[in-house]
Order: C-alpha cells, then sequence, then structure tokens
C-alpha cells in the first residue's frame, strides 16, 4: 500500500537515497518520501535532506517510516513542527513544517544516527 498519492510527481532530492514525490495544490507544495523498508541512517539522512526542501517556507513534508524516528527527532529544535500518525499497515506518518517564529533552529546536517 502506497502512502503517496498517486498524482505526485517524482523530483530529484540533492543528498536522497529513495525517491520523492511532489505535490502542488493552492500555491502550496507537500513533499512525500518512504523509508520504510529502508533501515539506518536512510530514515534521517532523507529526512534531512526533505526538510532542506521546505525551509523557511510553508511547505510541508510527509515521511512514511517503518518505526517513529526518535533519533531525528531528538535533532530537531522548535524551528521544525511534526505530527505522527500511526497508520493501519504498521507504518508512521510523519509530517514536518516549518515554525517561522521559532527561537531556535535545527541542524539539517546529515549524519549517519539511525531514524
Amino acid at each position: 500500500m502506497s502512502h503517496i498519492p498517486n498524482e505526485a510527481q517524482k523530483i530529484e532530492v540533492n543528498g536522497a537515497t529513495v525517491d520523492f514525490f511532489k505535490l502542488e495544490k493552492d500555491g502550496q507544495s507537500t513533499y512525500y518520501f518512504d523509508t520504510s523498508a529502508e533501515g539506518p541512517p536512510h530514515p534521517m539522512v532523507n529526512a534531512m535532506s526533505g526538510l532542506a526542501l521546505i525551509k523557511g517556507t510553508s511547505d510541508t513534508l510527509v515521511m512514511i517510516n517503518h518505526k517513529m524516528p526518535g533519533g531525528l527527532f531528538g535533532k530537531l529544535e522548535d524551528d521544525v513542527k511534526h505530527v505522527a500518525e500511526d497508520l493501519s499497515d504498521g507504518k508512521v506518518k510523519v509530517v514536518f513544517s516549518y515554525n517561522n517564529e521559532a527561537s531556535a533552529e535545527s541542524d539539517l546536517s546529515q549524519t549517519s544516527c539511525g531514524g
């Protein structure tokens, strides 16, 4: 079961190790990637690449993963908001967005930590 909308278009993302997709609607973009079949460091690496796409925008990033990315959450400051949801197939969906009024900025340099 794919959690990426069929109408989303595949895009190239610098540093990514999985496919990324972009869906534009009403002037806003949502980027998607699925690391549910990947082990560390792929979830963290791809999340950092995806977060760089939306930094400073009102766009969102959707990550599909095999588990809650606790290591990733630990790296984020209050500039990155995230909402996690358990999916019916056992995967996890995390939606990231930016808080432009944050007092602290996340370090989005890629890391080898697991996610």
